[in-house]
C-alpha cells in the first residue's frame, strides 16, 4: 500500500461532467503580475517527442508546462456536500480551476491521445479490455500499466513510456467471491499523452475510475466523456512532439515557473523523501546522472513512489548554460519498464528507469548503474571509483541539508512559502552543475586551457577524489582542456 505522503495531490473530479461551462480569462492585472518562465539550454530533439524538458531558442512554443499552483499549492479535497469554488465552476470538471492554471502567457493544452482499461484474465493474463480510440496501438501497455507482482498489493499508480508517448495508469485489486476470477479482480485505468508534465492532473480521476471498473465492469461512459473532452489535436506530421516551456531569458532567481516541465507531479515531500532515502548517496547518483549513464532502479511493487525516484534522478543533471549538453545523450526518463522494453533499451545511450522484474539484474549490457533499495552499484570497472564518497561530496551534502533546514525553519516560523523543497533541490544541483561547466568553458576559452587544482576546488570538487569524474566529464561533453592534477604520490 502506498502511503499518502507518496501520492500526488488529488483533484476532485466528478464522474459525470456538469453542464457546459462559461469560460473566463485572467484579468489584465493578473496577467501582468505573472512571472516569466526561463528555459533550459538543451535543444528540442525532434526524434524524441514529448521527452520532458527539451527546450531551446527557436523551439516551438505552442505548448507550455504546468503552473506553480498545479505543483505546489495544497489541493483541497471537498466532500460530497462541499460547494465548488468559482474557479472550479469555470471548468468542465470540478476540482480543476482556471485560475490555478494561469501561466505566463502560455499554457499546456490537454494532450490525451488514448484512454484504456487493462484487466487481468485468469486464462489470458493481462489484456486490454477497452480503449479509445479503438485503432490506437497499445501493444505492451497491458504489462506496463499492471506491474509484475501487483497481485500482492491493493493499489498503485505507474508512470511509463509507450513509444513517443508517456502514460499514467492507476491499478487496483479487489477481492471477489468468484471462482472464475480466483478470488481477486484486478484492473488498471490509464491514459497516454505526448508529455508527462500534466498527467498528474488526472490521477484522482483514474483512481476513481479503476474503482468504478472493479465494482461495475463494462461501464465506460465516464471514460468516453473524458476522452472526448481531453483528446489531443496533434500536429499534422503526427510525430507527437510537445514542447514544455517557451523560450525566454533565464531569470536570476528561482520561481515556481522554473523548469516546471521537470515536475511530473508534486507529491508532498517527494524530494525530501528522495534525500532521506538515499542520504549522501545522492552525490553518487548526481555524478552518474551528469555523466548520462544508464540508471536502472529495482524495487518490488508498489512502483509509484519509485517512479518519483526516476524523476528525482533526472533533476540532478539539469544545466541552464546555453550550449552545454548539445552533443551529449539526453537523460531520458523511461519510468517503469518490463521485459517487453528490452529491445528498446538496447539502443538507449542514456536513461533512468525502474522495474519490478529481477531478471534485469542479469542483463548487464542494458545498464551502467543498478540500484537495489539503497544499494547503488555498477559492474563497470571504470565507474567503480565514483561509488566512493570524497570530502567534497560530503561537504555538498552538508550544504544541501543545511539549506533544507533553513527553508523548513523559514516556512515554520515566518510562514514563508515562496520557495519549496522542490525548487531548492533543483536549484541546488543546477547551480552546482552551472558552476562546473562555467569554469570548464572559461578555462577552455582562455589562452592557457589548463585545469588546475584551484579550478577544481572552485567548482566544488575534490582535486584528487574527483579526478576520474572530471576526466569522464570532459570526454562526455567534449570540452577541450588539459587536466594537470597529479595523482597522490605513492610511498
Amino acid at each position: 500500500m502506498v502511503e499518502q505522503s507518496d501520492r500526488a495531490p488529488l483533484l476532485d473530479w466528478e464522474e459525470v461532467p456538469p453542464p457546459e461551462p462559461v469560460p473566463t480569462a485572467p484579468s489584465p492585472q493578473e496577467e501582468n503580475d505573472l512571472p516569466s518562465c526561463p528555459s533550459n539550454s538543451r535543444p528540442v530533439d525532434n526524434t524524441t517527442p514529448g521527452a520532458g524538458w527539451n527546450t531551446s531558442p527557436g523551439a516551438p512554443t505552442g505548448v507550455a508546462a504546468v503552473t506553480s499552483k498545479d505543483l505546489s499549492s495544497p489541493v483541497k479535497h471537498g466532500g460530497e456536500g462541499d460547494a465548488a469554488s468559482p474557479g472550479e465552476r469555470d471548468t468542465a470538471f470540478p476540482g480543476l480551476s482556471v485560475k490555478d492554471h494561469a501561466v505566463t502567457g502560455w499554457e499546456e493544452k490537454d494532450q490525451i491521445v488514448a484512454v484504456f482499461v487493462v484487466t487481468f484474465d485468469t486464462r489470458s493474463g493481462n489484456m486490454v479490455e477497452w480503449c479509445l480510440p479503438q485503432d490506437i496501438n497499445l501493444d505492451g501497455v497491458e504489462f506496463k500499466s499492471m506491474a509484475s507482482g501487483s497481485h500482492r498489493i491493493a493499489n498503485d499508480f505507474i508512470y511509463f513510456r509507450k513509444g513517443s508517448y508517456f502514460g499514467l495508469a492507476c491499478f487496483a485489486n479487489m477481492p471477489v467471491e468468484s471462482e472464475l476470477e480466483r478470488g481477486a479482480r484486478m484492473k488498471s485505468v490509464g491514459i497516454l499523452s505526448p508529455s508527462y508534465t500534466l498527467l498528474y492532473r488526472y490521477m484522482h480521476f483514474l483512481e476513481n475510475q479503476v474503482r468504478h471498473q472493479l465494482k461495475c465492469p463494462g461501464q465506460y461512459s465516464p471514460l468516453e466523456a473524458f476522452y472526448e473532452d481531453k483528446k489531443a489535436i496533434l500536429p499534422p506530421a503526427g510525430n507527437g512532439l510537445v514542447t514544455s516551456c517557451p523560450t525566454s531569458a533565464l531569470a536570476t532567481v528561482v520561481n515556481r515557473c522554473m523548469h516546471p516541465e521537470m515536475k511530473i507531479t508534486h507529491p508532498a515531500g517527494c524530494m525530501s523523501q528522495f534525500i532521506r532515502f538515499f542520504g549522501e548517496q545522492i552525490m553518487v547518483l548526481w555524478k552518474f546522472a551528469l555523466l548520462r549513464k544508464r540508471i536502472l532502479i529495482f524495487s518490488p511493487p508498489p512502483v509509484g513512489v519509485v517512479c518519483y525516484r526516476v524523476y528525482c534522478c533526472c533533476c540532478l543533471a539539469n544545466v541552464s548554460i546555453p550550449g552545454i549538453g548539445v552533443s551529449v545523450p539526453e537523460l531520458r526518463p523511461f519510468f517503469y519498464i518490463n521485459v517487453a522494453d528490452i529491445t528498446a533499451l538496447e539502443t538507449e545511450l542514456s536513461y533512468v528507469a525502474c522495474t519490478t522484474e529481477k531478471i534485469f539484474e542479469e542483463k548487464k549490457d542494458l545498464y551502467d548503474v543498478y540500484i537495489d533499495n539503497q544499494n547503488v552499484r555498477t559492474h563497470r570497472e571504470s565507474l567503480q571509483p565514483l561509488l566512493r564518497l570524497n570530502s567534497a561530496d560530503k561537504e555538498k551534502y552538508r550544504k544541501l541539508s543545511e539549506q533544507r533546514q533553513l527553508l523548513l525553519y523559514s516556512q515554520e516560523v515566518d510562514e514563508n512559502c515562496s520557495t519549496n523543497e522542490e525548487d531548492l533541490f533543483i536549484l541546488f544541483f543546477m547551480e552546482q552543475n552551472n558552476r562546473i561547466f562555467q569554469t570548464l568553458c572559461e578555462v577552455a576559452g582562455s589562452s592557457d586551457p589548463t585545469l588546475t587544482a584551484e579550478h577544481v576546488r572552485a567548482m566544488g570538487l575534490d582535486p584528487q577524489g574527483d579526478r576520474g569524474f572530471l576526466v569522464d566529464l570532459l570526454e562526455v561533453y567534449g570540452i577541450d582542456v588539459m587536466l594537470v592534477i597529479d595523482n597522490p604520490c605513492c610511498p
